[in-house]
């Protein structure tokens, strides 16, 4: 693949007709820096995690663990009380090593492609926010989780399977209207003609679409997504606010002297419009449906829980 991104500097010719020289070589020069800290970053997580196991990091994490738990009061046979320890450790470890290869990352390769939006205030107050949220939710589920395999016995692993399924799909279905607006506004998408292309696009394949959301993502960065989630009958869109040339806040001048947010988001302005016109807006959100249409969602929820 890296071969590609450094031999193919020419627009081939099937896409001739859509992407102009230039716009091409920016993606390729974005994936080939993409592809090259990737490299490095995995080649290093391999070193770290060999290195934890050879010289014996686990067992002084643990026992590093039970010390702190044996001066709250918490002697060893607060098993779960020393795992919850040691898993608060382990994550703060991760994510203390991982966060230069992110600074690197959005400060570096995203701002140097013109995608970062990020102040490193807002970054780091992100970060700590994402950190915060991560220990609140896995430090219960797996205190429960740890329960069910102390008092399942012989067949533990069928409980915990079952439990830690239950868990996936409770979390894929509060995360958009719980988890996300911690961290992003999410707003309805206004009336108008592109909202009644979504419903007509949504009808004519049946899906149950109830809401349409807008979120707010060009405070992080200059990249568009869209999604959908829910199950059973109450689905709903989410466009990235970048997405849409109508609503990007990288169109809007900022505001002089505005406070807040707006504040910590750096609005670059730019010669060309960001965001799509409603029909490749459609185009976008016509591939996320053939997802639901096709049954991926479902077919990857089925193989990885066999798996």
């Amino acid at each position: 693949q890296r071969r590609v991104y450094r031999t193919t500097t020419h627009v081939p010719w099937e896409l001739g007709q859509i992407m102009d020289s230039e716009t091409f070589e920016k993606s390729r020069l974005y994936q080939l820096d993409k592809s090259t800290f990737s490299f490095w970053s995995g080649l290093y997580s391999e070193v770290e995690g060999t290195m934890i196991l050879l010289c014996g990091g686990i067992p002084f994490l643990w026992n590093l663990s039970g010390q702190i738990s044996g001066r709250a009061g918490f002697g060893p046979e607060y098993e779960i009380v020393q795992s919850l320890v040691f898993l608060l450790l382990a994550t703060l470890f991760s994510a203390l090593t991982g966060l230069p290869w992110s600074l690197y990352n959005t400060f570096v390769i995203e701002e140097k492609h013109g995608f970062n939006q990020q102040t490193l205030g807002f970054f780091f107050k992100d970060a700590i926010k994402k950190f915060v949220v991560t220990q609140c939710i896995l430090l219960p589920v797996t205190s429960l989780l740890l329960y069910i395999i102390k008092i399942g016995g012989d067949y533990f692993f069928i409980y915990a399977w079952l439990f830690t399924l239950v868990v996936s799909l409770v979390l894929v279905t509060i995360y958009a209207d719980y988890i996300a607006p911690l961290f992003d506004k999410f707003i309805p998408l206004p009336e108008g003609e592109l909202k009644q292309e979504i419903e007509v696009m949504a009808k004519s394949i049946d899906f149950p679409l109830t809401k349409v959301y807008v979120v707010e993502g060009s405070k992080r960065s200059s990249h568009s997504n869209a999604y959908f989630y829910g199950f059973f009958k109450n689905k709903r869109i989410v466009l990235f606010d970048t997405l849409l040339e109508d609503y990007s806040a990288l169109n809007k001048e900022p505001a002089e002297g505005a406070d807040g947010e707006n504040e910590e988001t750096k609005s670059k302005t730019k010669n060309k419009k960001q965001g799509c016109k409603n029909e490749e807006v459609l185009a976008v959100l016509g591939h996320e449906l053939g997802h639901w249409k096709l049954g991926h969602t479902i077919k990857n929820i089925i193989i990885s829980q066999v798996s």
